[in-house]
């Protein structure tokens, strides 16, 4: 199983970026990626991991934290096992590592924001946004 980000860069204050996240292996085998839980968490330096976005298999809705709702955007390709992630009018403070995340395809909602709810994690990547 793997899940491997990339897409991050260094960008100025204002600027745009997307980040994309490949899912191969058994577990995303057939229906297995439809049906999962994509997210996408970041862990500033010196900070915790934090949520940033998620969006639930087969048509369940989109989540995002308040701090990038309205600038975020998650979205998925199940053909090609893909989630991706568009940050506009980025922030200096938005810097920070960015990990992708799956689950099973069992998390409820009120739990979609937890880090325990996700089984599979990606290395990261890196998003510096300059001021």
């Amino acid at each position: 199983v793997q899940l491997q980000a990339s897409g991050g860069g260094l960008v100025q204050s204002g600027g745009s970026l997307m980040l994309s996240c490949t899912a191969s292996g058994r577990a995303f085998t057939g229906r297995a990626f439809s049906t999962s839980t994509m997210a996408w968490f970041r862990q500033a330096p010196g900070k915790e991991r934090e949520f940033v976005a998620a969006i639930k298999g087969r048509g369940g809705g989109t989540f995002y934290a308040d701090s990038v709702l309205g600038r975020f955007t998650i979205s998925r390709d199940n053909a090609k096992n893909m989630v991706y992630l568009q940050m506009n009018s980025l922030k200096p403070q938005d810097t920070a590592v960015y990990f992708c995340a799956s689950d099973r395809g069992r998390t409820i909602n009120t739990a979609i924001r937890l880090m325990a709810s996700y089984d599979y994690w990606g290395q990261g990547t890196l998003v510096t946004v300059s001021s």
